[in-house]
């Protein structure tokens, strides 16, 4: 069973293959605009701007915020290492919060407390594809005059009250690296609705290049742009996404339908007036079995898991942040499996994964 494989076919090697015999293979090529036309359009934002990864994504908007040293960038403890690394970049500080136990996204409810006269910005991370509480972030920001960048690298198509997660925020940074809902092989993309501050992050990751001079450069810019290769391949994904967040739900239900007899197994749930994209469906065991063995019991069987990301204090560089405020972090990353969540595979694929789950713990029992 696949974990998280890209869904490659067809439509995507014509695409690439055009590409290729176009001779724009490189950061020049006119997949590239259409691909950030394409994003734009289906967000229903004013402008989107392609880049090379999610990191760089959430790196630029950063620096275009002018978050420096000095500054504190607000971040929930439980994400994936690459929404706190780009906070350092700047050498700006990370200031950590807990997550919601039941969402598992950064706890809004935490995030004033985090608040000091230092702090310029909030990195709400759309766990796993699930929409933040952005009613209370958003509150929170204005009433502290915060910028807000959305760290939606994992749930492009989820939707907080009938709006776009990526959509909210000063900027929305997504990822297309090979195991996201859709893939450009790597690639990512900034969007929002200010175009002037896009315009210059586009200017910005283009070496800084002022065009209407030649190659002249009045500041440090970033090599930081998508090839037209990447944007082949991510524009003939576009055109599948509806159907991967389709199998991606049915997934989801069909986990919670099979497994909802174990009682000590729990989901993560979805914000209230949210739709997740369900990027991983992913589960708490909260009885007392040992979550690495079972891990490895499964992969005996041919079911490829993989534990919850590990809480950023965890590593070497950020466990001066350390405390125990991070129960709920620690919690799911203790407990938590992601299930087998690529689109390719099938219903029936997805349904032997949970009769297999079922008979492994019962043989722990």
């Amino acid at each position: 069973m696949h974990l998280d494989a890209p869904n490659i076919g067809k439509l995507e090697k014509e695409f690439l293959n055009n590409a290729v015999d176009s001779g724009y293979v490189s950061t020049v090529g006119p997949y590239v605009s259409e691909f950030e036309e394409k994003f734009l359009k289906y967000l229903r934002v004013k402008k989107a701007v392609s880049v090379q990864n999610g990191t760089v994504a959430l790196h630029i908007s950063l620096y275009e915020l002018g978050i420096k040293a000095g500054d504190e960038v607000i971040v929930p403890a439980l994400t994936f290492v690459a929404s706190v690394n780009p906070i350092m970049y700047v050498g700006a500080t990370p200031v950590f919060v807990d997550i919601d136990p039941r969402t598992w996204n950064i706890d809004a409810g935490q995030i004033e407390k985090a608040i000091t006269k230092d702090t310029k910005a909030i990195m709400p991370v759309h766990f796993y594809g699930n929409p933040c509480n952005m009613d209370e972030i958003m509150r929170i920001a204005e009433e502290y005059d915060l910028r807000v960048i959305e760290d939606a690298t994992e749930s492009l198509g989820a939707r907080y009250k009938g709006r776009y997660t990526g959509t909210f925020g000063d900027f929305g940074c997504f990822s297309f690296n090979g195991n996201k809902i859709i893939t450009s092989g790597g690639g990512g993309m900034v969007a929002g609705n200010n175009k002037k501050r896009l315009e210059r992050i586009k200017f910005l990751i283009n070496q800084a290049r002022d065009e209407s001079r030649g190659y002249y450069h009045p500041e440090i810019g970033f090599n930081y742009r998508m090839t037209n290769i990447q944007a082949a391949l991510g524009l003939a994904q576009m055109k599948r996404l509806e159907d991967f967040l389709k199998k991606k739900k049915e997934f989801n239900a069909i986990y919670r339908k099979e497994l909802r007899g174990l009682d000590f197994i729990s989901f993560q749930e979805e914000s209230r007036d949210s739709e997740s994209s369900w990027w991983m469906t992913c589960v708490a065991v909260e009885k007392n079995i040992d979550i690495v063995r079972l891990q490895g019991e499964l992969g005996k069987k041919q079911i490829t898991t993989r534990r919850v990301f590990m809480p950023v204090t965890e590593f070497p560089p950020y466990m001066q942040y350390k405390n125990s405020d991070f129960k709920n972090s620690y919690h799911v990353y203790d407990r938590g499996l992601c299930l087998p969540s690529s689109t390719l595979n099938s219903k029936n694929d997805v349904l032997d994964v949970c009769r297999i789950i079922k008979e492994t713990l019962r043989e722990k029992l």
